[in-house]
């Protein structure tokens, strides 16, 4: 996500812009037959060809992944219960995942490769998945919460599509979907808000919520909700009055309304923005 922080140059940061843009285009472009094989290929080669790309130069420090880790976690807590069979999409580190596993009879962590994780120590009731970006090795009906941040920016709108469903079908009857992801009002949140007004890198598409529950309710999700982060906690908002001031800030041009979604009062809801979706 750009960031006032980042060290590097302008120079520096049109680099990064364009070698990304160039992978992420031939991702868009590709078939759905090739695509789970470059998700990785082309992640691979961006980290390669950009060396100072802050995945390779930053790492989280123990206090930093804690914090990360306890912020999530607090989002999940009402959903959790000793019975509970839960999933991580884009599980990474598995940090939280295996965090979740103490509190829940079952956990997954799912990712497309095990490299992050291989090394860590992983508890009785946990199981790392390995899935092609969209499809998932779970019977139907195994879990009863799902959990993904920040990775549904990330897949083509196509397996956004097929991921959705194969998420609904992995859980049981009543299972719940919480799924953070850049609202696009806020973005782009990639290299390319540096230099355009919609996402062109490897978020392949930032999503506003009337977009979201459109496409949750596609996929057989009974329930859509929205939540907005408020002194730390997740608070259930109306998704009549999400969309109500989604369709306000609409009419404003492109950099009002950017920082507007960015602003104190709607930051806690446009910056990121959670569905809660359920399974009827």
């Amino acid at each position: 996500m750009p960031t006032a922080t980042d060290p590097r140059t302008r120079a520096d940061l049109r680099r990064h812009y364009e070698v990304e843009r160039e992978l992420a285009d031939r991702l868009r472009a590709a078939p759905a037959e090739a695509r789970s094989a470059l998700y990785r290929a082309l992640y691979n080669e961006l980290f390669a060809r950009v060396p100072d790309h802050p995945q390779n130069v930053w790492k989280d420090s123990p206090e930093q992944q804690a914090a990360r880790t306890a912020e999530q976690f607090r989002l999940l807590e009402p959903f959790l219960a000793p019975e509970t069979a839960y999933l991580e999409i884009g599980a990474g580190d598995c940090h939280l995942a295996r965090t979740v596993a103490g509190r829940v009879s079952r956990a997954y962590g799912a990712d497309v490769s095990d490299q992050i994780a291989s090394s860590v120590d992983r508890p009785a009731n946990f199981e790392l998945l390995i899935t092609d970006g969209s499809h998932l090795p779970l019977p139907t009906g195994a879990t009863t919460v799902a959990f993904s941040n920040m990775l549904v920016e990330h897949l083509h709108p196509d397996d956004f599509v097929t991921h959705l469903i194969e998420v609904h079908r992995v859980l049981a009857p009543g299972g719940v979907y919480v799924c953070r992801t850049p609202h696009r009002f806020a973005g782009p949140t990639d290299i390319s808000g540096y230099f355009d007004r919609e996402a062109t890198g490897f978020h392949l598409k930032e999503y506003t919520a009337g977009e979201l529950a459109a496409r949750f309710r596609a996929a057989g999700f009974a329930r859509v909700g929205f939540r907005a982060r408020l002194k730390g906690r997740a608070v259930a908002a109306p998704a009549w009055g999400v969309k109500l001031v989604e369709a306000g800030l609409a009419v404003f041009p492109y950099r009002a309304r950017r920082a507007l979604s960015r602003s104190a009062p709607l930051r806690p809801l446009f910056a990121t923005i959670t569905v809660v979706a359920r399974k009827g």
